[in-house]
C-alpha cells in the first residue's frame, strides 16, 4: 500500500481570476485511520473540505464537506460511506452500504433539519467500486504511465458513474517536498455524465514514486481557476511542512 495509518495530507485551495490571484478560499484535509471492525481487514479514511476566507465573502455562506469511508485493502474497494454536506442553511447526511456479494449498494439521504424519513436508493455496481474519497486512494495504488487510461466504477448520490482517468505526462515540479518527479492525471469529473454536470476540467499531479502523493490539483471552470496545493504531509515516522 502506498499509504498507511497515520498519514495526513493538508491542502490549501486558492482562486484565480483576472486581478484576483492566489486568494485563499478553503482547506482540504485527508487522514488514513487505523483498522476498524472485528476482522481487522477494514480501514478507514476521513476527508474534510472547508470553505473559508474569500469564498465566504463572495457567497456569504459556509461550506463544509465531511466524508468517512471504510474500505478493504485486498481488493481495494469501499464497503461503507458516511457523508455530511453543509452549504448555507442546507444540511444533508448521506450513508451508503456496499454489499459485494450481490454487488448492490443502498444509498440513503437525510436532511436532519427536517422531520422526514430518509430517501433510499439501491444501486447496482461493478467491481472494484469506489466512493468520492476512496477513489483518490485507489488511484494511488495503481501503476501509472503516460498514455494510460482506465475507468473506475464510482457510487455517489445514489448513482453509479464511470470515473475515467487518463495519465497525461510526467514532469518535474516544485512542491512542499522539494523538486520532485510528478505525473499529471486527468479524471473526467465534469460533463453531462460526470459527477459535476457543468463545464470544467480537473488535473491532478501525483508524485512518481511508490506513494503517488497528490501534490497539486487544478480545477478550471467558467468562473475561474481553483488551485489546490499540498501544504503538509504528516506520517508516523516523519513530517514535512511548509
Amino acid at each position: 500500500m502506498p499509504f498507511s495509518p497515520g498519514e495526513e495530507l493538508i491542502y490549501q485551495a486558492e482562486f484565480n481570476r483576472g486581478p484576483l490571484r492566489g486568494v485563499n478560499v478553503g482547506e482540504l484535509r485527508f487522514n488514513v485511520v487505523d483498522s476498524v471492525g472485528s476482522n481487522g481487514r477494514e480501514q478507514k479514511l476521513i476527508g474534510d473540505a472547508v470553505g473559508k476566507g474569500f469564498l465566504l465573502k463572495l457567497f456569504g455562506s459556509q461550506f463544509h464537506l465531511h466524508v468517512e469511508s471504510i474500505f478493504t485493502a485486498e481488493p481495494f474497494t469501499v464497503v461503507h460511506t458516511n457523508k455530511l454536506d453543509e452549504e448555507r442553511k442546507r444540511v444533508r447526511f448521506s450513508e451508503a452500504t456496499f454489499d459485494h456479494e450481490t454487488r448492490r449498494a443502498i444509498w440513503s439521504d437525510l436532511d436532519p433539519t427536517k422531520n422526514q424519513t430518509p430517501t433510499s436508493t439501491t444501486v447496482a455496481f461493478t467491481e472494484p467500486v469506489q466512493d468520492i474519497l476512496t477513489v483518490i486512494y485507489f488511484m494511488r495504488t495503481r501503476h501509472l504511465e503516460p498514455g494510460q487510461s482506465f475507468d473506475i466504477p464510482l457510487v455517489d448520490g445514489g448513482h453509479l458513474y464511470r470515473f475515467s482517468v487518463a495519465v497525461m505526462e510526467r514532469k518535474k515540479m516544485k512542491t512542499v517536498m522539494g523538486r520532485v518527479d510528478v505525473l499529471r492525471i486527468e479524471p473526467s469529473m465534469f460533463g453531462d455524465q460526470g459527477l459535476v454536470r457543468r463545464r470544467g476540467t480537473l488535473s491532478i499531479w501525483v508524485t512518481e514514486d511508490a506513494r503517488h502523493i497528490p501534490v497539486k490539483a487544478q480545477i478550471r471552470v467558467p468562473a475561474g481557476i481553483f488551485e489546490i496545493k499540498l501544504k503538509r504531509v504528516t506520517n508516523r515516522k516523519d513530517e514535512i511542512h511548509h
